[in-house]
């Protein structure tokens, strides 16, 4: 019972550090993500693809198949 306690503090560990070291890359990589997908919906139009779709859903928190025309104007809007 001892080793996997062991084990599990020294995971934990990890990947706290983890987080620590590629917090700052990932929260760079998701403003360049977002830039560029928001460039994508102002040149596009619906249907977009499916990529596209899922971060429409994420921005808007609603199911891709509920989003409107009127909900994307909103988001580019802003």
């Amino acid at each position: 019972m001892g080793q996997r306690r062991i084990r599990r503090e020294q995971r934990q560990t990890d990947q706290a550090a983890s987080r620590l070291r590629n917090g700052d890359v990932k929260v760079k990589e998701k403003a360049r993500r977002d830039a560029r997908l928001l460039e994508v919906v102002k040149k596009g139009n619906p249907p977009y693809l499916p990529h596209v779709m899922s971060w429409l859903s994420q921005q808007l928190d609603k199911p891709s198949r509920l989003i409107t025309p009127d909900d994307i104007k909103q988001l580019t809007n802003s």
